[in-house]
């Protein structure tokens, strides 16, 4: 293995703080899909990390799975957003979550 598999685990951490840090401080529905995305990525670069450490194919089947079901997550996510979006006019979480908004 070329990258030392500490810098790979370093680097699925930072992915999965940042993700998590996006999705916890953002106030838009899209920011907060995209910090899920930025996690669920993390953990598909941890798991093809160990992969190679310990030389199984696991890793990667694992990493393909995680990156199928990121794909129906914005799918799913997105329309989700969109539908909102009509029925609200806002995509602002705290407006929804408390009915201050216009719902029709």
């Amino acid at each position: 293995m070329i990258v030392p598999y500490t810098h790979v685990i370093l680097l699925g951490g930072i992915l999965f703080l940042i993700g998590m840090v996006c999705t916890i401080t953002r106030r838009n529905l899209i920011m907060i899909l995209f910090g899920l995305e930025i996690m669920l990525n993390a953990a598909a670069v941890t798991f093809v990390g160990a992969g190679l450490q310990l030389q199984q194919i696991e890793g990667q089947a694992i990493a393909l799975f995680i990156l199928a079901v990121a794909a129906a997550e914005v799918s799913v996510g997105l329309a989700l957003i969109v539908c909102i979006y009509r029925q609200t006019g806002t995509i602002d979480p705290k407006c929804i979550e408390g009915n201050v908004c216009r719902l029709e």
